[in-house]
């Protein structure tokens, strides 16, 4: 027994992933708000990887992403529970999940996509305080043996590549958007 544990561990490759201390030193912080409030009410969209400002939310990548383009949609307000939303923040919140989705479609055309909401700890949310939704795009293939046995997700471009893609493309579709708006709110009736 102790000669199969001596070759298994001669043949044993090291994956070395020093990005990974940030998200283990990160992890081991209490679960503050500043990821959703300090940096909404900042001004360095790009440092905070904030994509999409909203009138009622915004829209920023995951620092530590499952997936290339995984978002977070979360609203200005500091709640921990849906239903705490107002029916117009409620709304707004909609469409930046929305807009995203035709974002994220548009530039890097995921074949499918996880959206979700971790509402309190024990259902998984890292930051119970501060409601936000998840949208992680999903490819076909896309998962592999690295997450099981090394704990380790393969990204396939870097965060900041991501970021300009994603941010220049935010910006195509709520300009187009604006135009479109302004063009029916000139047309008269007949």
């Amino acid at each position: 027994m102790a000669g199969s544990r001596q070759e298994a561990t001669e043949v044993m490759k090291v994956l070395w992933a020093p990005w990974r201390m940030a998200y283990i030193t990160h992890s081991r912080k209490p679960a503050a708000c500043s990821i959703f409030c300090a940096k909404a009410r900042g001004h360095r969209d790009a440092a905070n990887l904030l994509l999409h400002r909203g009138q009622h939310g915004f829209v920023m990548m995951n620092l530590f992403p499952y997936n290339s383009g995984h978002l977070m949609i979360a609203p200005y307000a500091h709640v921990g529970r849906l239903e705490s939303l107002s029916d117009e923040h409620t709304l707004d919140l909609m469409k930046l999940i929305t807009l995203s989705l035709r974002v994220l479609r548009a530039e890097i055309k995921p074949e499918g996509f996880n959206i979700g909401v971790n509402l309190g700890r024990v259902s998984g949310a890292g930051i119970a305080a501060h409601l936000h939704v998840h949208i992680v795009p999903r490819w076909n293939g896309d998962t592999n043996f690295m997450p099981l046995f090394a704990e380790t997700r393969v990204i396939p471009e870097h965060l900041r590549t991501t970021y300009r893609k994603l941010r220049a493309r935010f910006h195509t579709v709520t300009a187009g958007n604006r135009r479109s708006s302004r063009k029916r709110s000139t047309k008269r009736p007949l």
